[in-house]
């Protein structure tokens, strides 16, 4: 072997070293999660690791397109959103690879991760039923079904049905009820609406509050929000609503996610594991918790958050959440049909 060989081959090795060391000191995120404590959450994985995050926030709508044109160069190695409708979505344009992970196997339960590994969910929601305390009680409304009862004629109000967290709680009741019993369902509340369909879920507890229609339906953290608020005319909003954990003696109350995956041509992908990862342990899932008031799904974890302290247990639906992404399309022409704009 010349030395001239000998040269190149050292140089060669030492390129590949320096490039292996690359890895897993910067990791390229994409989020929709929009939330100001997510912050704490990412510094801490970055002083655990030693490595950077740069991070891309915008809407799910934006960052998927954004993903789609910048093709196999998409320099993202991780996709974090909310909702396992939102995550399906990236799934069906090819966005993730799968990731084996004993850790991440063992952490986060079955039904909350897409059975092969495509993406992971790493903080719990759950939709309730909120009223107004003065004008209902919660055994009125012990379950999703009964919001279709007659009696609450005018008296309802919801968001839209484009909205994901409608269309994944559509998708949960077309599979424990039937696709013919869910559209029943559907055009039953719609009757029952007192007005059209607008806003967030902020706003629909709000309404409540006010007096302008006296249930709805809404993630937990909204109203958490409210209770835990520096504004005194919002925890008022708060005291004046109740909520229930809908169908709790039948399949349980429909929860979802925030999760992640890796992204098919990360350029990091050792750096996109160890973020998952990170995600699952017991420190992150106390962020999640006490930052943006949404569970652990991690067992064992016990957040400080007072009010979900103050919710206690609940019996959760036990559908895997990638059901509710496959049953979006099929959901959405439901709601089409009920005319639930």
């Amino acid at each position: 072997m010349t030395v001239i060989t000998r040269t190149l081959i050292a140089s060669a090795l030492l390129f590949a070293t320096a490039v292996l060391g690359q890895e897993n000191k910067v990791l390229n995120l994409y989020s929709s999660r929009h939330y100001q404590t997510d912050e704490a959450l990412y510094a801490n994985f970055t002083k655990q690791t030693g490595i950077r995050i740069n991070r891309i926030e915008a809407g799910e709508d934006a960052l998927i397109e954004r993903v789609r044109n910048e093709g196999e160069r998409s320099p993202a190695d991780g996709l974090v959103t909310v909702d396992a409708g939102r995550l399906w979505r990236a799934e069906q344009l090819g966005f993730f690879q799968p990731v084996k992970s004993a850790l991440l196997d063992a952490r986060i339960p079955a039904s909350l991760r897409e059975p092969g590994g495509l993406w992971y969910g790493f903080s719990l929601r759950a939709r309730l039923i909120a009223y107004n305390k003065a004008k209902v009680k919660p055994a009125e409304v012990p379950t999703y079904e009964s919001l279709a009862d007659a009696k609450w004629k005018g008296r309802i109000c919801m968001r839209s049905s484009t909205n994901i967290y409608n269309l994944s709680l559509m998708g949960a009741m077309m599979d424990h009820l039937g696709e013919a019993n869910a559209e029943q369902w559907a055009r039953g509340v719609k009757a029952n609406l007192a007005r059209e369909p607008k806003g967030g879920d902020t706003d629909q507890l709000k309404s409540v509050a006010a007096g302008e229609c006296d249930v709805t339906i809404s993630n937990q953290y909204y109203y958490a929000r409210l209770l835990r608020s520096g504004k005194p005319d919002e925890r008022e909003v708060g005291e004046k609503v109740g909520v229930v954990f809908p169908n709790q003696a039948s399949w349980g109350t429909h929860v979802n996610i925030s999760g992640a995956g890796v992204m098919k041509h990360a350029p990091n992908r050792q750096a996109a594991v160890k973020f998952l990862e990170y995600l699952a342990s017991d420190e992150a899932q106390r962020y999640f918790a006490d930052g943006n008031n949404e569970w652990p799904v991690v067992a064992g974890v016990k957040p400080d958050n007072p009010v979900l302290k103050m919710f206690g247990t609940f019996k959760q639906d036990a559908l895997n959440v990638a059901v509710l992404g496959r049953n979006q399309p099929a959901a959405q022409k439901i709601y089409d049909r009920a005319a639930w704009k």
